[in-house]
C-alpha cells in the first residue's frame, strides 16, 4: 500500500523526454531527477532554467561519449562552461553552473553519483554596479499612462497594471501572482499585497494615483465581487470583457510593447523597466536608499542600487565638457 508506483518508461519524442544520461539510468536514478526539480524548487522560473541548464549539459556530455551520469567529470563541466561563455552573458553562464552545481548535489545525496562534478569548477568573473533594464524618465511615464484608452476593458487593465509597478516599484511576477482581495482598504486608504520571491508577503500603501487606477479598473470591469480571483486577466476572443484566465507574463511583455509604441517612446522598454522607473523617481525626489529597498521589498540596498539610474545623469553632463 505504501509502495511507490514504478516510473513509466521513459516518455517518447512527442512528449517531454528525460535527458538520455537519465533515461538510461535506473528507476531509483529517474526518481531521483525528477525529484530535484519537484520537491526542491518551488519558483517556476527557476525550475524551468535548472531543467533547461540539466537537459543541455546531460546532452552535451552524451554528445561527447559520456556514458552514464556516473561518468561525468570536472573536466566535462568545465569544459561545458567554457563554451557556454563563448555564446550566453556571464550572469546566465553562472545560472546554469548553479543549475547543473546543485542538481549533482541533490544527485549525491541521494546515493545516484559518488562525488559532484561539479563543486569544484568557478564560473565565469562577473561584477554589476548598474542595472541593464532601460528606465523612463517621469516625463515619458507620466505620457505612457495618460495615453492609453481607459474605455475599454483593456485600457483600464493596462493603466492599472503598469500604474502598480511604477508606483509600488512591484515585479511583473508578483504583479500578476496578485488575487482582487490583495487590493484592499485599511486606515482609509487603498493598500495592494503583493506576493513576492520565497513565499514573502509584501504589503504597501497605494499612491493616490495609484488608487485611482485600480478603483476604476475593479469596478469598471466587475470584479469586486470575485476577490478570489486573478486582479489581472486575459480579454476574452472577441469580446472585449475580462476572461477568468490571470494574465500570463509575455502578453504584459507584449502589452507593454504596443503601449510604449502608441506612445512614441523609442526606449525599448519592458516590463521590469517600470519598477526601474519608479525607484530611480523616488530617489530623484529625495527618497533615501534604504526606505526604497523597504519599498521594493530588496533584502539588500545594494540590490536597490542596481535600479537607481541617477549617477547616469551625472555622466551625460561630464560628458559634454568635452568641448571639441
Amino acid at each position: 500500500m505504501n509502495e511507490l508506483a514504478p516510473l513509466p518508461p521513459p516518455p517518447s519524442s512527442s512528449a517531454l523526454a528525460l535527458p538520455a544520461l537519465v533515461a538510461s539510468a535506473d528507476e531509483a536514478a529517474r526518481l531521483r531527477f525528477l525529484e530535484f526539480f519537484a520537491v526542491t524548487i518551488r519558483n517556476p522560473h527557476t525550475r524551468r532554467a535548472y531543467m533547461r541548464a540539466a537537459g543541455e549539459f546531460l546532452a552535451w556530455c552524451e554528445a561527447r561519449g559520456v556514458a552514464s551520469l556516473a561518468g561525468v567529470q570536472p573536466l566535462h563541466v568545465a569544459a561545458w562552461i567554457e563554451a557556454q561563455g563563448g555564446e550566453l552573458a556571464p550572469p546566465s553562464v553562472k545560472q546554469q553552473l548553479a543549475g547543473v552545481r546543485s542538481l549533482f548535489d541533490w544527485l549525491v545525496m541521494g546515493q545516484v553519483v559518488p562525488a559532484n562534478p561539479a563543486a569544484s569548477v568557478r564560473g565565469p568573473a562577473y561584477s554589476q554596479r548598474r542595472g541593464k533594464t532601460p528606465v523612463l524618465v517621469p516625463d515619458e511615464a507620466r505620457h505612457l499612462l495618460d495615453t492609453i484608452d481607459v474605455a475599454t476593458h483593456a485600457g483600464l487593465r493596462d493603466r492599472a497594471l503598469i500604474g502598480l509597478m511604477v508606483y509600488s516599484f512591484a515585479r511583473i511576477g508578483a504583479a500578476l501572482a496578485m488575487r482582487v482581495e490583495d487590493v484592499f482598504m485599511q486606515n482609509r486608504r487603498l493598500w495592494v499585497r503583493l506576493h513576492e520571491k520565497g513565499g514573502k508577503r509584501h504589503e504597501m500603501p497605494c499612491h493616490h494615483n495609484l488608487e485611482d487606477y485600480l478603483t476604476a479598473y475593479i469596478d469598471g470591469c466587475g470584479l469586486r465581487e470575485d476577490r478570489k480571483g486573478p486582479l489581472f486577466r486575459t480579454i476574452a476572443r472577441g469580446t472585449g470583457q475580462l476572461s477568468e484566465t490571470p494574465l500570463p507574463q509575455a502578453n504584459a511583455f507584449a502589452m507593454v510593447r504596443r503601449r510604449a509604441a502608441a506612445a512614441g517612446i523609442g526606449t525599448a522598454i519592458g516590463n521590469h523597466s517600470f519598477r526601474a522607473t519608479g525607484i530611480t523617481t523616488y530617489l530623484k525626489n529625495g527618497g533615501t536608499l534604504e526606505t526604497a529597498a523597504t519599498m521594493a521589498n530588496h533584502s539588500s540596498t545594494r540590490t536597490t542600487q542596481l535600479y537607481d539610474r541617477r549617477p547616469d545623469d551625472v555622466t551625460l553632463d561630464e560628458v559634454e565638457r568635452v568641448l571639441i
